[in-house]
């Protein structure tokens, strides 16, 4: 079963034993778990006169539109390039073979020469500054500490807890998929519509973007050693899922009946009776003289046969680029942008440690590992990382190797299960680091997830699964007190075999004290919160402290986490990096990291003297009128107020 639908192995045995798409089923589940989100009827009508529209206004920035991409690859601690924490060049390859496909490059496998194959005037480009404000290549590596995912683990955990921002990125995830789950290529999350009264927008911003299984991810024709698997090893899952993202329905119009022909509102992709495997030509249309597209793109053929964006698909697309929320905002993100660069910048992140604490308050020795990434031009090869635990004395490790540009090395610090360290980079290759704005990391052990708050409050949403009289909760402290308990709920309803809505979702606010916690989830059935239930934990800072997606855990579940609140020095080490500025002195640019689109700046001279004021735009103020000398700039960002001192040169 894959978003609630169930494939037959005669099903999976015409599929050549995997499902090549489950977008159509995403959609299917997204519209029983948002009542607010559009019917595919309703998605039709919205947007069948904006494609005509586009027909004749191609593009409202009246050319080629760059989406910029992150791709996040998520593995469970393999070495670079093996098994599914792939490497750059296959992450690489894929976008490569992206602009291929949507642009029609000559000299490529994405070029035809059919009359209606279109140029569709979209591309693609690796993100070149992070969510941060802070140089990076687009690749965002995290170790989640499991082997494979469910679908439907991958929206409840993976993508919340990684994804960047879907109005400035496209959100790309390379993951093993397993379970029930572990058959299936790829699957994307639709557009949701815009503009329409009494039908606003509906489906999670949190989950938004596409995702494939690590071995269909990127193509073989751009590099030796990738790990993928043929036939579905040119790259063309992702196009076809990108597709999808951008609002295009297979070619067969998703109707199960292969007697029919349904739409798919391309008037010059021929109707099709369903899906196609083979590249097998030709096969007749339900219209007279006319044969199935199987080279289109949004068929099921191999990535080899797979070949045509048409006319009428650039036209869909265009209109959702200029008219979808989320997707209309990409237009304009210049995240594919680069930022200046420096010689010596190295990046500092706290990896999650996967080994299991032995109790809340252990005290074995672990490690915690961080992973030291070279942001700047020259080759990384010393680094003096100070660090302190539990907010203890200040200790150093120093780091040697040598790492190229956005290549990363991953070391440990040792430390007691109990603890938690505070690390922060103060010097590499022998120098002051030129970036301070990447310097800082956290990280805490064990199975215990450790959220640092400056608030002990703490968000907990539940969406019982269809059954929800099965279900019930507590939560207890380490002394087994239960603080706070739920459930049974009522069940959905369904007409039929059809599920018209699911039981009512659950928030509360916690209020916890500093301490260690469990929460357990029972099922009186012993099938979990298997149909379309999850749960999450967040931190004042929307950080996800645990979360689980619709799974089969049997009759329980538990889950541990600690609450504590940072001591002083490690607070204070935390806050002063909150708003960042470089290059510091600065001659025509100041970038400033860490703030919203509505944070405003005032800058007054050595005496005193407002001489500029004004809103930040894309993180970056203006400075090159400025006469030579010290200023102090005044960053303001809702609630947040900081005063930086910078010399103009």
């Amino acid at each position: 079963m894959v978003f609630g639908k169930v494939y037959t192995i005669d099903d999976l045995k015409k599929m050549n034993g995997v499902i090549r798409c489950a977008s159509t089923e995403y959609e299917a589940m997204l519209q029983k778990q948002y009542p607010d989100r559009m019917t595919d009827a309703q998605f039709e009508a919205w947007i069948a006169p904006l494609i005509e529209n586009s027909k004749t206004n191609k593009s409202q920035t009246g050319g080629i539109v760059t989406i910029p991409v992150v791709v996040h690859v998520i593995h469970s601690g393999q070495a670079y390039g093996v098994a599914q924490n792939i490497s750059d060049e296959q992450v690489q390859s894929q976008i490569t073979v992206m602009n291929n496909d949507f642009r029609k490059l000559a000299g490529t496998p994405g070029f035809n020469s059919n009359p209606v194959g279109a140029d569709v005037m979209i591309q693609f480009a690796l993100a070149k500054v992070d969510p941060n404000g802070n140089p990076t290549n687009g690749i965002d590596r995290v170790n989640m500490c499991q082997d494979q995912w469910t679908t439907a683990e991958v929206d409840a955990n993976v993508k919340p807890a990684t994804i960047w921002n879907p109005t400035q990125y496209m959100n790309m995830w390379s993951v093993k998929f397993g379970g029930s789950s572990s058959n299936i290529l790829g699957y994307a999350q639709f557009p949701s519509n815009s503009g329409v009264v009494g039908v606003p927008a509906g489906g999670a911003a949190n989950t938004d973007g596409v995702v494939a299984n690590y071995g269909t991810f990127g193509s073989s024709d751009y590099g030796t050693n990738f790990t993928l698997g043929a036939p579905y090893d040119k790259g063309r899952t992702m196009t076809h899922e990108v597709g999808h993202f951008l609002g295009l329905r297979h070619i067969w119009g998703d109707d199960d009946d292969a007697t029919v022909c349904a739409t798919d509102y391309c008037n010059d992709t021929p109707p099709a009776h369903e899906d196609n495997y083979t590249c097998t030509t030709p096969i007749a249309s339900c219209t007279a003289g006319l044969f199935e597209m199987v080279e289109n793109y949004m068929d099921y053929t191999n990535d080899t046969c797979m070949n045509i964006f048409t006319l009428d698909q650039k036209a869909r697309m265009t209109a959702v680029m200029n008219n979808s929320p989320r997707r209309v905002e990409l237009k304009t993100s210049v995240k594919d942008l680069p930022i200046p660069l420096f010689a010596n910048d190295a990046e500092l992140k706290a990896e999650k440690i996967c080994s299991a604490s032995s109790s809340c308050g252990g005290t074995a020795s672990t490690s915690f590992p961080f992973s030291l990434y070279n942001r700047g031009t020259s080759a990384l090869t010393s680094a003096v990382i100070t660090y302190t635990v539990n907010g203890g004395a200040s200790q150093t490790y120093n780091w040697t190797g040598n790492l190229a540009q956005n290549r990363y090395a991953v070391f440990s610090i040792i430390a007691t299960e109990n603890s938690t360290i505070s690390a922060q980079i103060t010097s590499v290759n022998g120098t002051t680091d030129a970036r301070a704005s990447n310097n800082t990391a956290f990280s805490a052990a064990g199975n215990y997830t450790t959220t640092p708050v400056g608030s002990t409050a703490v968000t907990f949403t539940l969406q019982p699964d269809f059954y929800g009289s099965e279900t019930t909760w507590t939560l207890k402290n380490s002394a087994g007190a239960t603080l706070y308990s739920g459930g049974p709920y009522s069940d959905g309803v369904a007409i039929g075999n059809q599920i018209q809505s699911l039981p009512a979702l659950v928030t509360q606010t916690w209020s916890l004290a500093p301490d260690c916690y469990t929460f357990t989830i029972n099922d009186s059935e012993g099938d979990g919160i298997l149909y379309y239930g999850y749960y999450n934990v967040k931190n004042s800072l929307g950080n996800t402290i645990i979360s689980e997606g619709a799974t089969d855990f049997g009759t329980t579940q538990s889950k541990s986490f600690k609450i504590l609140v940072l001591g002083t020095q490690e607070e204070n080490g935390i806050k002063k990096n909150d708003i960042q500025i470089y290059p510091n002195p600065a001659t025509d640019l100041l970038n400033i990291t860490k703030v919203s689109g509505k944070a405003t700046f005032e800058i007054h001279n050595a005496v005193g003297q407002l001489v500029k004021a004004g809103n930040i735009n894309n993180n970056q103020v203006r400075v090159a009128e400025l006469v030579k000398g010290t200023y102090i700039i005044t960053i303001k960002d809702g609630k947040t107020s900081e005063s930086i001192k910078f010399i103009k040169n």
